[in-house]
């Protein structure tokens, strides 16, 4: 969404809380920034207000954090998650943590350009360097241990990625206008958390169907890796500092999140993840309109007002699972990472690739069609030459993986959907969505379909769930 002054006005004065997340008000007058939907009883004067598209571009022009509304404690922008350029490449790395984990030059060699390049991309088109986006991105994370665990201060520090304490504290002032002390005094905790286990309250963009994403997951799950029982949706993270595992429990305005972590410093990755996981960040406004203009689509996203198309918290274990099919929970059985303390029915990560690259035939069980193909790709998954990661260049990736002999063009949409997320790919050869096509009067073959469903550019993702959520019992209603 381009920030065209009046229309981001507008939204201000009306405190629209659908456009939260989407930029940042700040008013230069009283030096705070604010979300649009800000309660503030007193509409700042147009002359005193910028619009920013990122928190991190109001703390560079000199603004503090309103303590009123916390415009750091909303769903970020749809476009993070969406665009496939190196703007939104690199917005999906640093909320990764790559920043901290590598530094800036870390992140340019992820996306193959020069740092200069990057900041200069950056600059231009978020309105901050990676640094300053890094910076907030740590304020935040820092904020949410603050004032939700009991955790010394030193620790958190390190745990949000500050270098020293000094550099904590410097920041949270200038930002929240707060010592960690005070904002830890002002915010009410309830029981303290058990040592190693973490509980945030994710926020979601509303409208949000919850059951709708739990009833894809809990289809697929994977024993030991994931499960699924009573509107809470558990499973196994591979992080950076090591496995952890996260309890999902969404609702219609925000999901409990509990995790349970080999080291705190993984938190903001965790979470990262877990939000694409969810699509919590999707805006439906922006692709149901255009769903709609189909007349067969049209009933069917009325009924379904908060659409979203699940995610990955792992674009290499979601593309090996996507060939492996059935398969998976007898691979996970096998080849899975035993967790050095099981949580619950969570006892094993997704094995890397390396593993699946070099398994035995009989273990992966895979015709002789896509036993070679499954090969193929995890080697390269694991030589680092084909990369399905939150950085990676779609397009690329979808190239290099037409080109392993066995996946084939159909196979290809579906990892592209669902490894890299890629919000137009539309596997037209499911039978699930090939069947609820043909139930509402669109073409059943895979071809057909395919060339109806250009209409539904760039959206046809959301265009697939859809039908696979029109196919499914617990479909209708508005949630």
């Amino acid at each position: 969404m381009d920030l065209d002054f009046d229309l981001c006005f507008q939204a201000t004065r009306s405190r629209d809380p659908r456009f939260d997340g989407w930029f940042i008000v700040g008013v230069r007058s009283t030096g705070i920034y604010c979300r649009p939907s800000c309660p503030s009883p007193v509409c700042p004067k147009a002359v005193n207000v910028t619009f920013y598209r990122t928190a991190a571009a109001a703390q560079l022009a000199g603004l503090r954090a309103c303590k009123r509304c916390r415009p750091d404690a909303v769903p970020g922008s749809p476009d993070w998650n969406s665009r496939a350029d190196l703007a939104g490449r690199a917005m999906r790395l640093i909320a990764d943590g790559v920043v901290d984990r590598e530094g800036v030059p870390g992140l340019a060699r992820r996306l193959a350009v020069s740092s200069r390049h990057l900041h200069r991309v950056l600059v231009e088109q978020v309105g901050a360097p990676p640094l300053a986006l890094a910076r907030s991105q740590r304020a935040h994370q820092a904020r949410l241990l603050v004032e939700t665990t009991g955790m010394p201060f030193g620790e958190v520090a390190f745990a949000a990625g500050f270098a020293s304490i000094r550099q904590f504290n410097d920041t949270l002032r200038e930002i929240f206008a707060s010592t960690p002390s005070q904002l830890r005094a002002a915010h009410r905790r309830g029981s303290p958390q058990p040592a190693g286990v973490l509980t945030l309250r994710l926020p979601v963009r509303a409208p949000y169907d919850p059951r709708g994403v739990l009833r894809w997951l809990a289809a697929r799950a994977v024993p030991g890796l994931e499960e699924h029982a009573d509107g809470e949706y558990r499973r196994v993270l591979r992080l950076p500092g090591g496995p952890g595992t996260a309890t999902l429990r969404p609702a219609s305005d925000h999901v409990q999140a509990t995790f349970r972590l080999t080291t705190v410093a993984d938190l903001g990755a965790a979470v990262a993840r877990c939000r694409r996981l969810l699509d919590l960040d999707a805006d439906p406004r922006t692709y149901l309109p255009v769903l709609a203009r189909d007349p067969v689509l049209a009933p069917l996203a009325e009924a379904l007002p908060g659409l979203r198309l699940p995610g990955t918290v792992d674009g290499a274990e979601t593309a090996l699972r996507t060939v492996l099919g059935p398969r998976a929970a007898a691979v996970v059985a096998a080849l899975g990472e035993p967790l050095p303390a099981p949580d619950g029915r969570l006892t094993h990560a997704f094995p890397e690739p390396a593993a699946v690259a070099t398994a035995p035939p009989a273990t992966l069980g895979l015709s002789p069609a896509r036993g070679p193909a499954l090969r193929v790709l995890a080697r390269q998954l694991a030589s680092g030459e084909l990369v399905v990661d939150e950085g990676a260049d779609r397009a690329a990736a979808r190239r290099a993986m037409l080109a392993v002999p066995g996946l084939g063009p159909a196979l290809v949409e579906e990892l592209s959907l669902y490894a890299l997320g890629d919000p137009d790919a539309f596997p037209a050869g499911d039978p699930g969505i090939r069947a609820a096509a043909r139930r509402h009067g669109l073409p059943g073959d895979a071809a057909g379909l395919a060339e109806h469903a250009r209409r539904w550019r760039p959206w046809r993702g959301y265009a697939a769930h859809l039908l696979w959520a029109a196919g499914q019992p617990a479909a209708t209603g508005r949630s």
